[in-house]
Formats: C-alpha cells, sequence, structure tokens
C-alpha cells in the first residue's frame, strides 16, 4: 500500500493505470465500516486509490474542524487487508497553497437542506474534490449515499465541468440497532446514542406509511417529526425528488428522505432513497452511474 503525502508523488499512480479503471474513495478519514464498504466496492471495479482528508474549507465558523476525529495509524491499519493500491494523505498547505486561490461554487442542489443550514459548505466540497479528482485522476469515484446532498451535488460538478468521471453511490452502512455509521458517531455518548436511534426510527416510519399508501407529503413530514421528538434540534425532515433535490409535490417516482438532526453536540444526517411506482415501493440508487 503505496502511501504519497504530496502532488509530485502522484505521478507513481501511473503505474496503476491499464486495463481496469482507476478507483478513488475520497475520505476524511476516521474509518469506519461504512468506509471499509466504499474500499471494497471500489477494488471490484479496478485498482483504489483512498485519499484521506480533512478538508477545512466546507467547515463554518463554530463547527466542529478542529474536534473532527483524526488517527492516521488506525486508517492504514483497517485499509492495509483491503487490497488498496494507494492511500493520498495531503497536508492543507498542499491542497491550498494560497488562501485567496481559485474555487468552486456549487450548483443549485446545493440550496437547500444541509447547504441552508451550512452556508459555503458545499462551495468547499466541491472545491476538494474537484483538487483531488484533478490530481488522481480516477475513471470512477465512489461515494456513500448517507451522504446523499453531497453526492448529487457532486454529480452536478462532474456533469457541468465534463469531468467525465463515473459516479458510484453505496448504500449506507448500519449498526445491528438501525444507527447509520458516522465517524461522528465516536461523540456520542450511551444515552445520546440511544436518542440517536430516533433518525433511522422517522425514516423507517415513512417508509411504512408510503408502503402502505400515503403519498402526503406533509404528513410524512410529520410522520419524521413525530419521531425525532427525543432529539435536541431537527436541522430538517424532508421529501424531496431525486435527483433535483425539490420539494415534491406528492410520494411518487424518486425521492429522498432526509434529516439532519442534533443529538447533544453532535450533529447527525440519514436518509433513504426511494423509488415509488404505484404501489411497488423500493429502495434504489441515488446516482446512475
Amino acid at each position: 500500500m503505496d502511501l504519497i503525502r504530496c502532488r509530485g508523488e502522484l505521478k507513481r499512480l501511473d503505474s496503476l493505470r491499464g486495463l481496469d479503471p482507476l478507483c478513488f474513495v475520497p475520505t476524511m478519514g476516521a474509518l469506519h465500516a461504512g468506509h471499509l464498504d466504499l474500499v471494497k466496492r471500489a477494488k471490484a471495479h479496478g485498482p483504489t486509490v483512498v485519499s484521506i482528508f480533512v478538508n477545512p474549507m466546507q467547515f463554518g465558523p463554530g463547527e466542529d474542524f478542529d474536534r473532527y476525529p483524526r488517527n492516521l495509524d488506525d486508517d492504514l491499519i483497517l485499509l492495509a487487508p483491503l487490497g488498496v493500491d494507494a492511500v493520498f494523505v495531503p497536508a492543507v498547505a498542499e491542497m491550498y497553497a494560497r488562501p485567496d486561490g481559485v474555487s468552486v461554487r456549487a450548483g443549485a442542489r446545493a440550496a437547500g437542506l444541509c447547504g441552508a443550514r451550512r452556508p459555503g459548505h458545499f462551495d468547499g466540497v466541491v472545491t476538494v474534490v474537484a483538487k483531488l479528482f484533478h490530481m488522481v485522476r480516477p475513471d470512477i469515484a465512489v461515494f456513500g449515499r448517507k451522504d446523499a446532498q453531497q453526492c448529487l451535488v457532486i454529480e452536478e460538478m462532474v456533469r457541468d465541468l465534463a469531468m467525465g468521471i463515473r459516479l458510484l453511490d453505496v448504500p449506507t452502512v448500519r449498526a445491528d440497532d438501525g444507527l447509520a455509521m458516522s465517524s461522528r458517531n465516536r461523540f456520542l455518548d450511551a444515552v445520546d446514542r440511544g436518542r440517536a436511534l430516533a433518525l433511522s426510527r422517522a425514516l423507517g416510519a415513512a417508509h411504512r406509511a408510503i408502503e402502505e399508501g400515503e403519498r402526503g407529503i406533509a404528513v410524512l413530514e410529520d410522520l419524521m417529526a413525530l419521531e425525532l421528538a427525543d432529539v435536541d434540534v431537527v436541522d430538517y425532515a424532508s421529501v424531496l425528488s431525486v435527483p433535483e433535490l425539490e420539494r415534491a409535490e406528492s410520494a411518487s417516482g424518486r425521492l429522498l428522505l432526509a434529516i439532519a438532526a442534533h443529538v447533544g453536540p453532535t450533529r447527525l444526517i440519514d436518509n433513504l432513497v426511494l423509488e415509488v411506482d404505484g404501489n411497488i415501493v423500493r429502495e434504489t440508487p441515488l446516482l446512475e452511474g
């Protein structure tokens, strides 16, 4: 497993380019089972590069950039058995040589949900992902479906800037009790972890209601809000159309059921992506890659 720390060393990735596509899994480290599933999915397609970089540009004032967990040694131990070909671990100065350097502005899909609550967040995401894509030059990039809005914002960037990279989204990995895997879960104490299960329960309640024939968006959002009564703050509990992330008129077609809530000091997100076709309701990929 080749450890690469600067862009000059990325030339070593040329040895991985060949008949199989070069796959890329960008992460901020603090790896968990969800990240490892992304790597496994990538490896099924070809040689795989993982990046570990906590991107300061996507954190706003008062957010948890300084507190975000970092342990490179543990991350490398987790990656080693998976056959990862290279790990790119750039320093902040490597990614942002000048504080007033060129950046990328996210498109329309960034306007609502987390974008409305975290101004500038998705500009930071697309800027760092664009830089990483140009440095690594992958054929395929793999992302987690839990970060649904992020996936769709990046897809919009790749399409509009004609980057020619195939994007894949991987289903959310959950603990046995339904909690979506997240690096921020380690901030939850035992009491808050129990309360955090409200997010998956809320999604489940809306999912069941759709399966039972409910198509009213307001009713579904009220069901989710009811299940979230025990969390500290609900940023949103919304049902939106996919891929444009506009408010759905009714629960039909491709839908994103999305939640963001604060449990104690920790902000968590979760979602379900559903295809509703008449009486048929099924979970479906977010991206069409």
